[in-house]
């Protein structure tokens, strides 16, 4: 008989994914903040998703680059 060996896929790394709830927050006088920054050339509503080294919008590909320490 063949032996069991398991190479087969590595284990999937979990991704935790943000929703358009977590993009906004309620400020003490009752209105809606947005709590993340929207791209400039697309406008507001299309927010730059935050990576190690930038943020980027997934619309036009705009990116801002953070600077280094």
């Amino acid at each position: 008989m063949a032996k069991d060996d398991k190479k087969g896929k590595a284990p999937a790394v979990k991704t935790i994914r943000k929703s358009k709830k977590d993009a906004y927050g309620v400020g003490k006088d009752g209105k809606l903040e947005r709590k993340m920054k929207h791209c400039p050339k697309c406008g507001p509503g299309v927010f730059l998703a935050n990576h190690a080294n930038r943020t980027a919008c997934g619309r036009c590909g705009y990116t801002e680059f953070s600077k280094k320490k």
